[in-house]
């Protein structure tokens, strides 16, 4: 394959050592690599956007390897994305990747994810995305998911990938001898419990601090696509999930399932 031009970005953070793995190892596969993301962590963001402040973005060419063009910006991952696109690339990328997230980004989780965000910001830009994490926030050995996820990539845009269509990457955490075979599958629905923790300051003011457990792939497999296996479950078992997301959120059932207003 011929070298691309690729547009990392993540919501960690330009410190964060998932993106500058990714980055290193896309260069010493003779990429073209340019990263911008945020300054400081903003996980957890969702698609959300600046409107009213300025976005900033400085030089850090410094904290990645050699070749690698990087900004750090003020704003969510998915500002990043776009300021990419619009002022800070002279050329369209041939590919978004959005990671390594430091942590799972499994079912329906994806809709709070800004490391998924920024992925999908290339997505509707009309740019293939791929959103990777590790799902753990322990496991701290990104080698193997780099090159799992180039390697997707690479793959992926060499039989042509679909217009609109973003890819969602969770590793487990685990060494690559122990893990299982890479597999598609469909978004759980995950749900939590216990999502606030009610603290009281030296004041005496009370304040919440979010935190809960999930309750793990509640959804039942049925028929067509949703007979795959769920991301939690894959995840679970070892082995690498890869969930293909579409932005349009249109319903697709019957008309007849659906409210009448006349």
């Amino acid at each position: 394959m011929k070298p691309l031009k690729i547009l990392i970005s993540n919501d960690d953070g330009v410190f964060a050592d998932g993106i500058r793995n990714l980055a290193s190892k896309a260069v010493q596969r003779g990429h073209e690599v340019t990263v911008v993301c945020p300054d400081q962590e903003r996980s957890a963001t969702g698609h959300g956007l600046t409107l009213q402040a300025p976005i900033r973005a400085e030089k850090a060419d410094a904290l990645f390897e050699e070749g690698v063009l990087a900004w750090g910006c003020s704003g969510t991952p998915a500002d990043c994305v776009k300021l990419a696109l619009n002022e800070l690339l002279i050329e369209k990328p041939d590919l978004i990747l959005s990671g390594i997230n430091h942590g799972p980004n499994l079912g329906t989780d994806v809709f709070c994810s800004g490391t998924v965000a920024a992925a999908l910001e290339g997505t509707l830009a009309g740019v293939p995305s791929l959103a990777v994490s590790i799902a753990s926030f322990q496991w701290r050995e990104f080698t193997f998911a780099s090159e799992l996820a180039l390697e997707i990539a690479e793959k992926a845009l060499s039989q042509s990938w679909p217009d609109k269509l973003l890819l969602n990457l969770n590793i487990p955490p685990c060494n690559a001898s122990e893990m299982g075979e890479l597999s598609w599958t469909r978004l759980s629905i995950r749900q939590y419990e216990e999502q606030f923790c009610r603290r009281i300051d030296p004041r005496g003011n009370i304040y919440y601090w979010m935190a809960g457990n999930a309750v793990k792939d509640i959804d039942s497999a049925g028929d067509g696509p949703f007979s795959w296996p769920s991301d939690v479950a894959q995840i679970e078992s070892n082995s690498p999930s890869i969930t293909p997301i579409q932005p349009d959120l249109f319903w697709r059932g019957d008309l007849n399932e659906l409210p009448s207003f006349n």
